[in-house]
């Protein structure tokens, strides 16, 4: 049976477009695995941008727009916008796990994925696993 909803982390995006990172293989392992086994692939646009950015620097301007294209033209992948009610949980989390070095984006991602029930994170971050969810790989 299919489960609903998996959210995909930066280093996924970038792993999947990048041939030479360390992930490439596993990411390009999974993920059709992840289309077959997920109606939507859920994300955050901070996370989109975080994954831009790497992918511009990384492979160029090019490979940045089609991964923004490609993100865009999903209809499976769904981006949640960061808000204020977002933006207020994610400062709760980075509190309540001081002894982590969570960034901006995670606390986002963590909020987005209590908010939607996704219980399940593509991504090579242990902070997912850190702040109870499941890593996929």
């Amino acid at each position: 049976m299919r489960k609903s909803t998996v959210f995909v982390d930066t280093g996924a995006w970038y792993a999947l477009a990048d041939r030479s990172d360390q992930y490439h293989d596993r990411a390009i392992g999974i993920y059709p695995e992840l289309l077959r086994g997920y109606q939507r692939l859920v994300t955050t646009n901070l996370v989109v941008s975080e994954a831009y950015i790497l992918v511009r620097r990384g492979l160029g301007h090019r490979e940045a727009m089609t991964f923004l294209e490609s993100i865009e033209a999903s209809p499976r992948v769904i981006k949640i916008y960061s808000d204020e009610g977002l933006e207020a949980t994610a400062k709760d989390i980075l509190r309540q796990y001081e002894d982590q070095d969570f960034s901006y984006t995670d606390g986002v991602s963590f909020a987005a994925m209590m908010q939607k029930e996704i219980e399940d994170a593509f991504s090579f971050d242990q902070h997912f696993r850190t702040a109870g969810f499941r890593l996929i790989p």
